[in-house]
Parts: structure tokens; C-alpha cells; sequence
């Protein structure tokens, strides 16, 4: 369980394929603190650390990972937003993230509005996720809200500090982004699918 608020940029050192899974090694500030076998959000992918190894640590996506996310396009060198577990106890400053991709999003639009930024995203609504405005929602792990919601997109203000300390600031018309919808919405959604 995470709060989408990211700890740390860490950079992707090497990416080797074996059979169907990635094996992605990643240079962090965090790598001293972290053990083996713990949960760490990769751009919203909760992956186990399953190596270490003086700053850095590596990682496994399987194909199902792969499939449902853009960890397949990183490259050598590329940014990714980091956050460990929540502790049971912790302040719950952003929302409820699960770090389980629901699919994946594109960025259509950056609109610099003196102060912030306006990111909007489209996503392919076939699959019954939604946003709602006000929600949240959670971009390559970043917990945010959502400013304008439509059925097929919706969009997001960034304010200075995330910019710089995430990879918002690496964004460009075109990006895949890992989107995970608020987990109530999904709950109560799912309900009403029930019902009827």
C-alpha cells in the first residue's frame, strides 16, 4: 500500500530481458535503506527488490506487468518516481494507492498557466475506469487531483515543487503514463455494474 507521494527519482541503470520478464536495475538515494523482498513503487508498479548492490538495486517485471504497463518502454538513463511501502501509523498524506495499474494513459496536452502546469491524459474508457472531478488519481505513482474529467480523459494541475521533484518535468505531448484509478471509485463502480 502506498500514498502516491513520491520519495525519490531514481535512475534506471540496465534493463536485460529473460524470457518473458524485465530486469530492471536502478540507481537511488533510498537503495541503503531498502532489503530484500520489500515493495517499492516503480512509476506507480509495485515491484519486489529481489538484488542489491551498493547504490543500486534491481528489480523483475514479469509479462503481465509488462503487458498492463510502460515499464516496457524505459531506457537506460530515464527517471522513474520511487516510493517505499506506507508504514501502518503514517500520516496518509496523498490517497489510497495499491501501486496496481489499471492501464495505461497518454499525455495530449501541457498548458503552462503562470505557476502551474495543466497536464491533460486520455485512456481507453472500454476498459470502465473513470475519473470524477475532485478525485483522485494516480500518475506513474504520483497521488493527484483531478481538475477536469470527461469520459475518455481528464486532467490534472501540477504545482512547481512536483514538477521538479517528479518526472512530470520529462512529460511530452505523447508519453504513456501509468494511470491507476482512485480504488473507491473502482469499489463503488463496480456495484453499480452488479446491480444492474
Amino acid at each position: 500500500m502506498f500514498t502516491g507521494i513520491i520519495e525519490e527519482l531514481g535512475e534506471i541503470i540496465s534493463l536485460e530481458k529473460e524470457q518473458e520478464n524485465l530486469h530492471i536495475t536502478i540507481k537511488s538515494n533510498i537503495t541503503h535503506e531498502l532489503k530484500i523482498d520489500q515493495s517499492v513503487s516503480h512509476n506507480g508498479v509495485c515491484l519486489t527488490v529481489v538484488a542489491i548492490e551498493g547504490d543500486t538495486y534491481r528489480v523483475t517485471a514479469i509479462q503481465e506487468t509488462l503487458n498492463k504497463t510502460a515499464l516496457g518502454s524505459l531506457k537506460a538513463g530515464q527517471k522513474v518516481n520511487l516510493e517505499r511501502a506506507m508504514k501502518l501509523g503514517d500520516r496518509l498524506d496523498g490517497h489510497i494507492v495499491q501501486g496496481h495499474v489499471d492501464q495505461t494513459g497518454i499525455c495530449t496536452a501541457i498548458a503552462n498557466e503562470e505557476g502551474s502546469w495543466r497536464f491533460t491524459f486520455t485512456y481507453d474508457p472500454s476498459k470502465s475506469n473513470m475519473t470524477i472531478e475532485k478525485g483522485s488519481i494516480t500518475i506513474d505513482g504520483t497521488s493527484l487531483t483531478v481538475v477536469d474529467s470527461n469520459k475518455d480523459s481528464f486532467s490534472v494541475a501540477i504545482i512547481p515543487y512536483t514538477y521538479d521533484h517528479t518526472i512530470f518535468n520529462q512529460y511530452t505531448i505523447g508519453t504513456e503514463v501509468n494511470l491507476e484509478f482512485d480504488v473507491v471509485g473502482k469499489y463503488v463502480a463496480r456495484l453499480m455494474e452488479l446491480r444492474s
